[in-house]
């Protein structure tokens, strides 16, 4: 689905209901302030939708988004208000749902004409505050990558790779909007939101105010449990990412690498060093002018390719690591037996740096001829000195909080199927290989423990810790930690060799 085809759709439940709401309410006193409402309400009501299925991932791209403003506010006159931004890094999950919540109460604000000047304005801040955000992350395709936003005079020609955020999120992972579009469409919805600061009185009322209010009172609150539910409690209910249940990551990932192994170079851009021209150069015309231009002149930005045959998604960035660095993603997916890996996207624990002492002995070796033979020789070694040595060793502090899922549910369900033969391992993002080794350690785990990127473990599940069951590179099924079947249910259910796949 496209946003045009979303729109449409959404249009024509707004004519319908536009006209139900006329026929038997009879309390339209204007129909286009009335479509407008009942359009920009269930736009707002999808949006939100979409997103509070996966709050987790409206709060990552947040996290994005925060990360960005900090480097160009850093860089710029407005240094001062810098740390800001990773101060509500910290609450990106919080202002997450509270996003999602009020987009979705606007939405049914305007359907049902709760509080009509309230929700106007409050529609108009909310797309005051998204056209600023969308149009700041498109305008930074203007903006080369090592220039900061505010300097305007480097700006150049646009260029979608230079934009610093390249998917703005409006509809979570349902559909997938580049800031160009998403900065359109949100100055399109400027147009309805100025329009009902204007003419909040015409707009239509439905039901009773006791009865209008309740309706918003019990939205704010169910929405706030459902969002909860989603990631708190459970994995979401529905999952639009590309790792969801039954996909076969083995398959799909020979695809997208051999369709992106027949991309071919089309084009060079480049840039003029001293006066920031860009220019496109096809491949065949470049590589026979090379001397056309010398790199003392002209820098290369990026290669222009052909698109693949087969859209790139995150599986294509699917990898594991054992702790000295061998890539075993191989290993894993080509693995015909049913393997459980246990998801651990970011490890929460403390670290300290403590002096410790330890005796450091040396030896003194002297060989020693038997006579017995020729070649007959023994080593003697024998103590010349001792030392105590003083160096530095990190000391970890586990959250205990965070590591009680792991030792009371999933830990006891692996090792309750062991006789199954079932084999697990752990794979973990943003940790040392000495801080995998304590945990390890703190755990008594008997289990291989891998790496990986954490933003990969993050899209694959937002339980943290979470458990997912693979066979032939197959995601079979994936478990928030409080939702764990029992070790029966395991096997009838999941570890049958002909069960099917549980979508």
């Amino acid at each position: 689905m496209t946003i045009i085809s979303l729109c449409f759709y959404i249009a024509i439940a707004a004519l319908v209901l536009t006209f139900l709401i006329s026929r038997i309410k009879g309390t339209v006193k204007s129909l286009p302030d009335s479509f407008l409402q009942n359009f920009c309400g269930g736009l707002f009501i999808f949006s939100g939708l979409v997103k509070a299925v996966d709050p987790m991932g409206t709060a990552f791209k947040m996290e994005e988004y925060f990360k960005e403003f900090e480097l160009t506010a850093r860089g710029s006159f407005l240094s001062f208000s810098a740390d800001l931004f990773p101060f509500l890094l910290k609450f990106s999950v919080g202002f997450s749902v509270f996003m999602i919540v009020l987009e979705i109460v606007i939405g049914i604000m305007l359907i049902i004409g709760a509080y009509r000047k309230l929700g106007a304005w409050l529609f108009f801040l909310f797309m005051v505050f998204f056209t600023i955000l969308t149009g700041y992350t498109f305008l930074t395709g203007y903006v080369p990558k090592d220039i900061n936003f505010f300097e305007f005079s480097k700006w150049t020609t646009f260029d979608q790779e230079f934009m610093r955020v390249k998917n703005c999120g409006c509809f979570g992972d349902f559909i997938k909007l580049d800031p160009r579009t998403s900065f359109i469409k949100d100055l399109f919805l400027m147009i309805p939101a100025i329009w009902f600061l204007l003419r909040w009185s015409k707009m239509h009322q439905i039901f009773s105010a006791s009865i209008r209010t309740a309706l918003t009172l019990m939205s704010i609150i169910g929405l706030s449990l459902f969002c909860f539910s989603n990631y708190i409690w459970n994995e979401p209910i529905v999952d639009f990412r590309p790792f969801k249940n039954g996909t076969d990551v083995k398959t799909t990932k020979e695809a997208e690498s051999k369709a992106m192994s027949d991309v071919k170079i089309i084009a060079w851009k480049l840039r003029n060093k001293q006066t920031n021209e860009l220019k496109n150069v096809p491949d065949e015309e470049y590589m026979a002018n090379l001397k056309n231009f010398p790199k003392t002149e002209w820098e290369v930005l990026d290669q222009v390719k052909s698109l693949p045959a087969i859209p790139q998604t995150k599986i294509s960035d699917f990898a594991l690591f054992d702790l000295e660095g061998s890539d075993i993603t191989e290993e894993i997916l080509n693995e015909p037996k049913s393997r459980f890996m246990i998801n651990c996207p970011k490890l929460y624990f403390s670290s300290r740096s403590e002096n410790v002492t330890r005796q450091d002995t040396i030896y003194k070796v002297d060989t020693i001829w038997l006579g017995l033979k020729k070649d007959s020789f023994n080593l003697v070694s024998s103590v010349v000195e001792v030392k105590t040595v003083e160096e530095k060793k990190n000391v970890y502090t586990w959250n205990e909080k965070y590591l009680r899922p792991l030792k009371e549910k999933i830990l006891p369900l692996l090792d309750s199927l062991k006789a199954d033969n079932i084999q697990g391992f752990l794979v973990a993002g943003g940790a040392s290989e000495e801080a995998l080794g304590d945990l390890k350690n703190s755990l008594k785990l008997d289990i291989p423990v891998y790496t990986s990127d954490d933003i990969l473990l993050k899209t694959i599940m937002r339980s943290n810790p979470g458990l997912i069951l693979w066979r032939n590179g197959k995601i079979i099924h994936k478990w928030h930690h409080g939702h764990l079947p029992t070790p029966n249910e395991m096997r009838r259910d999941f570890l049958d060799w002909q069960a099917p796949l549980i979508h």
